[in-house]
């Protein structure tokens, strides 16, 4: 039984790592070759589907906003290998609080597109728009998502590298993003309480993301922010890792306004205030996304939580309690919904923003 358990740990979440040092991490906000120019316009090659062949998650996640009827949520593609033999693709659907999931059948993924039964992802031939189709169980989702300002990605290729050696890194992390999308469609789905969504004033965010390495190895904790408000945008990403890797800090930023991108910024602020005591982690009740540099920021109260995702709920109690002994792992996601005030050259401005708490390891 005890290799069976150890087996399981290498597997689902494995052991701490040494400690490297700094010499392990190469931040994509490093690798940036002129600090005048941090990120660059996206291309569609940027999101082609990675498909490595070792351990990794890719998600491509849409978010959503209807600034006239508040409906919120966002719909998201998984696909991940485990131990490069087991590969999954799910469908998840979170819309105004509620959540659903499910698996995808018969999937294919080429370039851009991902197809299933009754499911379809594509992105036109343009590279601006992005329609999503689903008829899966008694959910229908039929949403279309078309830029407004242009993509972002950081760097040359938007990853950051773990490894002593950059140019044969054993580990990854890599993002890209749509800041600032019109969103059009509708949903319907009765096994959440009959949600019923006509999407007509909508905006969004798209973010394709690749993790190319066990999770708590890659980070211990992380911020993220989507804003969306009647002229701005903005998204700030962050996450630290654990101390194999240093305890390196990695934040990224964008400003958008209407369909011009403002500024994209590295090493920005988050600020946790009046962290709560009576949880697992101390979660903030209050948040600060600041970008000095260019003199914004966007604060909000925590107070509407949607979920407080336990990551392992589903490994069996005694291998979660090895793990959590063994490798310090106790990664909870706290998501949140709320209304955010931005400060941007003396004017101010609310709007919905979509915030997620997230600790992994000390």
């Amino acid at each position: 039984m005890l290799k069976w358990v150890q087996g399981g740990l290498s597997a689902v979440a494995g052991t701490t790592e040494p400690e490297y040092g700094p010499e392990a991490i190469h931040p994509v906000t490093k690798r940036i070759k002129d600090p005048q120019q941090v990120s660059r316009q996206t291309t569609p090659e940027d999101f082609k589907w990675q498909l490595l062949s070792y351990t990794n998650v890719e998600t491509l996640t849409m978010y959503f906003t209807d600034l006239s009827t508040k409906s919120k949520g966002f719909v998201q593609i998984i696909y991940s290998l485990i131990m490069g033999v087991v590969n999954t693709a799910h469908f998840n659907l979170r819309c105004n609080g509620k959540w659903y999931s499910l698996p995808l059948q018969d999937y294919k993924i080429e370039g851009n597109n991902v197809t299933a039964k009754n499911f379809s992802l594509k992105l036109g031939e343009d590279g601006v728009l992005y329609q999503l189709k689903s008829a899966m169980g008694s959910t229908m989702v039929d949403l279309t998502f078309k830029q407004v300002s242009p993509g972002v990605i950081f760097g040359e290729d938007g990853t950051t590298l773990y490894g002593t050696d950059a140019e044969n890194p054993w580990g990854k992390m890599r993002h890209c993003f749509w800041p600032r999308c019109t969103v059009e469609g509708a949903i319907v789905n009765n096994d959440l309480g009959k949600v019923d969504i006509s999407l007509q004033n909508g905006l969004g965010m798209v973010v394709m993301a690749l993790q190319g390495m066990k999770p708590h190895h890659a980070a211990s904790s992380w911020n993220f922010l989507n804003y969306q408000g009647d002229e701005y945008s903005a998204v700030v990403m962050e996450f630290t890792t654990p101390k194999s890797y240093a305890k390196t800090r990695v934040n990224i930023g964008i400003l958008v306004k209407g369909d011009k991108i403002i500024s994209t910024s590295i090493d920005n602020d988050v600020v946790h205030e009046n962290p709560k005591t009576n949880d697992i982690w101390p979660v903030p009740q209050k948040i600060t996304f600041q970008d000095p540099k260019n003199g914004w920021k966007l604060t909000g109260n925590l107070d509407h939580l949607v979920e407080r995702v336990d990551v392992m709920a589903e490994i069996p109690q005694f291998v979660k309690n090895l793990v959590s002994n063994i490798s310090g792992a106790k990664p909870y996601i706290y998501q949140y919904m709320e209304d955010f005030e931005l400060e941007y050259e003396g004017e101010k401005e609310k709007g919905p923003g979509y915030c997620e708490v997230t600790f992994i390891s000390e």
